[in-house]
């Protein structure tokens, strides 16, 4: 079981936030608002399992053509125009007087333009969750089975056994895992196990308004994804792309996958994620035979030794 985020639809209203936070009774993390966007929770952590990431971008949606830059504009002479014709309506206002709006928006209503016709700009809106890796170096890591493979395929911190060792923390590509300010222990997302359990579908998917969240099984969501993705590229939204959903990529496949709108990186998600403990064994076979050696010449060297 899983998820699948179609974050073409998601509105950012952070529902799944709140949701996921009254449920799992995960504490309150600040309401620090980053200084670039409406975001105030940043990123995953401890005690953020859920986060709706805010994007600007100076970029059309789909088909739509850009329009003119703002290198030009002196924003503190548009400032001092305001209310003073009806293209500026001055502070307060929501909507053009009636006869007043551009074209394309109905008198009264709020204009989808800007008053001289501009749509270049977009926002893009993502709501972030522990991936559940099929390959999860959180699990290699671990040293008293605090973390667990549930029996839906998902990932759960039993934070009765963990003992704050965070060598899960840096095993983590996503930098999702993280460890509680002074508790010591590593928190995430459950995927709402004790739900699933009882044939309840997780709070965050519960809550979503637009099912930009959809839970359910992975080769299912992966049907429907695919799906999406065509209907967009019809659309003319060519950069839609699935990210996490084959089970070929280097963790073998997220179960949590995201529909995203441009590159990865746009987003904050590492474009090639791979199992961080990929190479342990070959780490720790080369360390015996090192160690070996080092006894070999340690034994070699008292034999050889002048009685």
């Amino acid at each position: 079981m899983g998820f699948f985020t179609d974050t073409s639809v998601c509105i950012g209203c952070k529902a799944c936030e709140v949701a996921c936070k009254e449920w799992n009774a995960v504490p309150e993390d600040g309401l620090e608002l980053t200084g670039m966007s409406y975001d105030n929770t940043q990123g995953l952590g401890a005690s953020t399992w859920r986060h709706v990431a805010f994007i600007e971008q100076r970029k059309p949606l789909g088909g739509q053509e850009p329009g003119g830059g703002h290198e030009d504009v002196d924003v503190f002479a548009a400032a001092g125009r305001l209310g003073t014709s009806p293209s500026s309506p001055g502070p307060g206002a929501t909507a053009p007087q009636a006869g007043s709006a551009p074209a394309g928006a109905p008198a009264g209503e709020i204009s989808p333009l800007a008053p001289d016709g501009r749509t270049e700009l977009r926002w893009l809106m993502s709501s972030d969750v522990c991936k559940h890796c099929t390959h999860a170096a959180c699990l290699d890591v671990c040293p008293t089975g605090s973390l667990f493979r549930t029996e839906f395929g998902t990932v759960v911190v039993q934070e009765d056994i963990c003992n704050g060792c965070g060598y899960c923390v840096p095993a983590c590509p996503y930098g999702v895992i993280d460890q509680r300010k002074g508790d010591g222990r590593a928190w995430k997302c459950t995927l709402c196990y004790d739900r699933l359990g009882v044939g309840m579908e997780p709070a965050c998917a519960k809550a979503c308004p637009t099912d930009s969240i959809q839970f359910g099984p992975l080769e299912e969501l992966r049907e429907r994804a695919a799906g999406r993705v065509a209907q967009l590229h019809a659309a003319g939204v060519p950069d839609a792309r699935l990210y996490g959903e084959s089970p070929d990529d280097g963790v073998g496949g997220d179960g949590a996958f995201f529909l995203l709108l441009d590159e990865p990186e746009v987003y904050g998600l590492p474009p090639d994620p791979v199992v961080t403990t990929r190479d342990l064994p070959d780490m720790w076979r080369h360390a015996a035979l090192a160690a070996a050696s080092l006894g070999a010449l340690a034994v070699a060297s008292f034999l050889r030794r002048p009685r």
